[in-house]
């Protein structure tokens, strides 16, 4: 029984005397165990944040993160992995628990580990796990001499540098080393071998230099080997044929050479072998499957034909052999347990084998296209139940579409584009109801679009360059997630009824045969961004309509019968009119004769590159992204009065609220300012697929972006006014100064309004490929690589959580300088909602050219993807070339450059190394390695954006 006293200073007094008896009575720690975990609460309180809330109950057993022994006897593991704690001092206390078995401190921002804790734990006898993984530790690897019974030794994603010396050979009962994703440099470590019972070696996303050593291959019982993203070079060891438990070997992205050893066909245990970027040579051995379940070798110089026995053994699930220089044909016999097959970008020939098919019941992802496969498509297909993506694109194909694709009930993506089919297009195609992108364009199809088409729910429709004929039907206006529609080039006619109000990437309906006036239900389609009605035969006068689109940017007219008077179209919009001698320009337009050639040049080159872009792009998230891959038009600078619209009325403003604790700002910011310049349409400066960015100019004299979101475009999740602030608020506590956060917001019934800092040089895109390209020396484009790193870095390692970007590009990139990037449109990821759209990510994952591949099979944004993106920024600033050039996507052009490491400065921006010192060209190669490791085929290969900073650092 306890008695509480009124007075402050007596009642805890007592209440400490109730603890201390409570843990007399419930718990059965020996006293120094209880007083040391009293210490560490202590301490950790006084170092972690105000939310600090570890349960102090007066069993420190029952503690959060904390495992005792049966009857509580001692305490076994402490885990404060979901702490964070912001200092080590903790770590020591630590080490004056002598039962413990498990030390797990990972995720807890630690920027070392004190020499108290490495010589105070070694004393621990039963010490078998630490985990140091997800920090920020730096300097050498410590030395672990003493750490006898050690089994597991995490200290992954960190920034720990040199070279690895004797540091580990005293952990004589190690099985599991983690060490990836870090800096640590020289060879790999040949006293690894020492190690006799190690399983689990993991070396990952380094700079470890020069060959594997054979000495690693000592380690019987290894299970795992992964040496992926490093600069490993050399054979693989023969001697890690005789591993006899070997699981997996994981070897991808470095620059390892010879040929696929034949050694693995011995593994008898080996269940994945790895070893895609890298440059091999020669065939595949015959066997090199038996007994594997997941085999990627793609991007090498294999060559030869694919062994008729490769994808036959009843385990093996995931085969990618793509963009090699395989030959011959796709070998007949498939195992039925076959899950992804990738064999694209070779030179393979012959026929799809069909005598398989019907028994690939888990095949999911068929992809051969870039080859020179003959034949027809075969019908067996239809039978492949849980095909999800079909690309036979860029082949020989001929004959017709088969009938029975229409039975694969799951597929999402079709893409048959450039063959040789012929045919109509089947109307039983409206039964494949998951369909989301389908491409048959560049054949030879003929007949009407089906009418029954309206029973999909497509996003992307491709039907450009066949023999279509007939008129569009009434029903395609039924597509109610119709992103783009591209039927040009075919032999279309009659009267333009209905069409997707949901259309918003492009229509086109260039060459084809319609006449008569341009169609009334064009009005429609106020998120269209390109509209190409060239070469058909529309007369009488361009409607104002057009004029007034608000997301308009591209209108081609050319090579019509138009006449009338050109109306004015706002200065963003590239208008291309040529060809239709009966219009007559007003002199006080932008659409005089002076703009008209350089509207043309530009036009041309949009389309031409979104055609070419249409056939890279990967997967459905890719074609769809084409929108996106135009997000950003700044407005011309030759008409900067111009004003279509200037007297709209003020939006009703349900809300206003200032984010920002900064005086300058708060002082600065004037609502009833911004709220006029943004019914002004020559305040716009930038616009974007998903908002209008305006430059409001504040009595004070300085400017701020005001971000206009659209609340009656479906897919931003706005459930309440109540809940979209209260998560701008979360985004305007974020403090990093790469990063546009958001310093104040007024909400109205229609839209959203959110403010920022004005980036005087606008995106990275406009600067890199504009006119400015030239003024980006080397310093200053590492700044810029730097900046993004760190404002990434930040987003990603966000204490509640990962923030990640639907789209990081080039365009969503703006510059406060020449050296001071910013990272933009953060808050998308919290707004929007893709569901509300097409049922997927396809309409927000990415830019053409910056999105992963396996965003086409997992449609979802991930770190890994991010991280990808920000490869091909790399590659931009490395190369000066856009993502997307001629019909090549950057990181495809790059990768076929890099065979020979001794012509890697070929790839380098001529404009910046020719004015670079030699130190500066060997840091931009540095560089490009950083960036290759960035964007690896396998997500899981790719580093951290944290590790991605630290190396980029390190190569100042």
């Amino acid at each position: 029984h306890c008695t509480v006293y009124s007075t402050g200073q007596k009642m805890s007094r007592y209440l400490f005397l109730c603890v201390f008896l409570f843990q007399l009575v419930y718990s059965e720690l020996p006293s120094n165990q209880i007083a040391t975990m009293n210490n560490l609460y202590e301490v950790l309180r006084n170092y972690t944040a105000s939310e600090f809330a570890w349960n102090r109950d007066p069993n420190p057993c029952l503690w959060r993160g904390v495992s005792c022994r049966s009857g509580d006897s001692a305490v076994t593991a402490i885990s404060l992995s979901w702490l964070s704690p912001s200092t080590s001092d903790f770590l020591p206390i630590l080490c004056q628990i002598d039962t413990l078995q498990s030390i797990d401190v990972s995720a807890s921002h630690l920027s070392s580990i004190p020499a108290e804790f490495l010589t105070g734990c070694v004393g621990i006898t039963g010490l078998k796990l630490l985990n140091f993984s997800r920090n920020r530790l730096v300097g050498s690897l410590p030395n672990f001499d003493g750490f006898a019974v050690l089994e597991s030794l995490d200290l992954s994603r960190n920034f720990f540098t040199g070279n690895i010396g004797l540091q580990l050979n005293g952990l004589v009962s190690l099985k599991g080393l983690n060490l990836g994703f870090n800096h640590f440099n020289g060879s790999v470590p040949a006293n690894l071998g020492k190690l006799m019972l190690l399983e689990q070696l993991v070396l990952s996303a380094n700079n470890f230099q020069g060959k594997i050593p054979e000495e690693v291959g000592n380690c019987k019982n290894l299970t795992l080997i992964d040496l992926s993203v490093n600069q490993l070079s050399g054979s693989i060891p023969d001697i890690f044929g005789e591993l006899p438990k070997l699981e997996l070997l994981i070897l991808s992205s470095n620059t390892l050479s010879g040929g696929i050893p034949l050694f693995l066909l011995n593994i008898t245990t080996l269940l994945r072998f790895a070893a895609n970027q890298n440059n091999f040579t020669g065939t595949i051995p015959p066997g090199i499957s038996r007994y594997l379940e997941n085999l990627d070798l793609s991007y090498n110089m294999l060559n030869g034909s694919i062994p008729v026995d490769l994808l036959t053994p009843p385990n093996l699930q995931f085969v990618d052999l793509s963009y090699n220089s395989l030959e011959g044909s796709v070998p007949a016999n498939i195992s039925s347990s076959l899950v992804r097959l990738r064999l694209g970008g070779n030179l393979l020939n012959g026929t799809i084998p069909s005598s398989s098919l019907g028994i690939l019941q888990n095949l999911t992802y068929l992809e051969l296209e870039s080859n020179m496969l003959t034949g027809t498509i075969p019908p067996e297909l239809g039978s492949c139940n849980s095909l999800a993506l079909l690309n036979l694109a860029e082949n020989k194909l001929t004959g017709s579409l088969p009938v029975q694709l229409s039975n694969l009930g799951n597929i999402q993506v079709i893409k048959l584009q450039h063959n040789n089919l012929v045919g109509e297009i089947p109307d039983q195609f409206s039964q494949m109801t998951r369909l989301q992108s389908l491409n048959i364009s560049w054949n030879y199809l003929n007949g009407s679009i089906p009418h029954s088409v309206s029973s999909l729910d497509l996003v992307h429709l491709d039907l450009r360059r066949n023999n279509l004929s007939g008129s569009i039907p009434d029903s395609i206006g039924n597509l109610y997630s119709l992103l783009e529609l591209q039927l040009g080039s075919n032999q279309l006619t009659g009267a333009i009824k209905l069409l997707p109000r949901s259309l918003q990437i492009a229509l086109n309906l260039s060459n084809n045969n319609f006449e008569g006036p341009i169609p009334d239900i064009l009005s429609r389609l106020t998120g269209l961004e390109v509209l190409d009605l060239s070469n058909n035969r529309f007369s009488g006068e361009i409607p104002t309509f057009l004029s007034t689109m608000e997301s308009l940017t591209l209108l081609v007219l050319s090579n019509n019968q138009l006449s009338g008077v050109v109306p004015s179209f706002k200065s963003r919009v590239t208008l291309v009119v040529t060809g239709n001698k009966n219009l007559i320009y007003a002199t006080t337009t932008d659409s005089n004769p002076s703009l008209s050639e350089k509207n043309k040049k530009v036009a041309v080159g949009v389309v031409v590159a979104a055609a070419a872009a249409g056939v890279v792009a990967v997967g459905i998230i890719a074609v769809i992204a084409m929108a996106i891959s135009r997000r950003f038009y700044r407005i011309s600078d030759e008409h900067p009065g111009l004003m279509v619209e200037d007297d709209l009325s003020q939006p009703k403003v349900i809300e206003r609220k200032l984010l920002t604790a900064n005086g300058i700002h708060s002082s600065n910011i004037d609502f009833a300012k911004a709220m006029e310049a943004v019914t002004h349409p020559s305040s716009i400066i930038l616009k974007t697929r998903f908002s209008t960015y305006y430059e409001a100019i504040m009595p004070s004299g300085k400017s701020y972006y005001v971000k206009k979101l659209n609340w009656s475009n479906k897919i931003f999740q706005l459930h309440s006014q109540e809940k979209f602030g209260e998560e701008l608020e979360v985004l305007g506590k974020l403090s990093n100064s790469n990063v546009m956060i958001p310093l104040a917001y007024v909400l109205s019934v229609d839209s959203a309004y959110l403010f920022y800092e004005l980036a005087e040089k606008g995106t990275l895109h406009d600067v890199l490929h504009g006119n400015l390209g030239n003024d980006l020396d080397w310093a200053s484009r590492y700044s810029i690589a730097v900046g993004v790193a760190q404002g990434l870095a930040f987003l990603h390692g966000y204490t509640s959580g990962p923030i990640l970007l639907l789209d990081l590009s080039g365009k969503s990139i703006l510059l406060k300088s020449l050296k001071e990037p910013q990272v933009g449109d953060i808050e998308l990821c919290k707004v929007i909602d893709p569901s509300k759209s097409t049922g997927s990510l396809s309409t927000i994952a990415g830019s053409v050219g910056y999105i992963p591949p396996e965003y086409a099979y997992t449609m979802r944004v991930t770190m890994a993807g991010n991280v990808y993106s920000f490869g091909i920024l790399l590659l931009e600033l490395l190369t000066g070339k856009p993502a997307v050039s001629n019909g090549t996507e950057l990181a495809r052009w790059v990768l076929s450059k890099t065979a020979q490491q001794d012509k890697w400065d070929h790839i380098l921006d001529f404009r910046v190394a020719k004015k670079s010192s030699v130190a500066a060209r060997t840091q931009m190669v540095a560089i490009l390695r950083i960036a290759l490791a960035c964007i690896s085929i396998s997500p899981e290969a790719r580093p951290k954006m944290k590790s991605v900073l630290r190396m980029l650092i390190n190569v100042r």
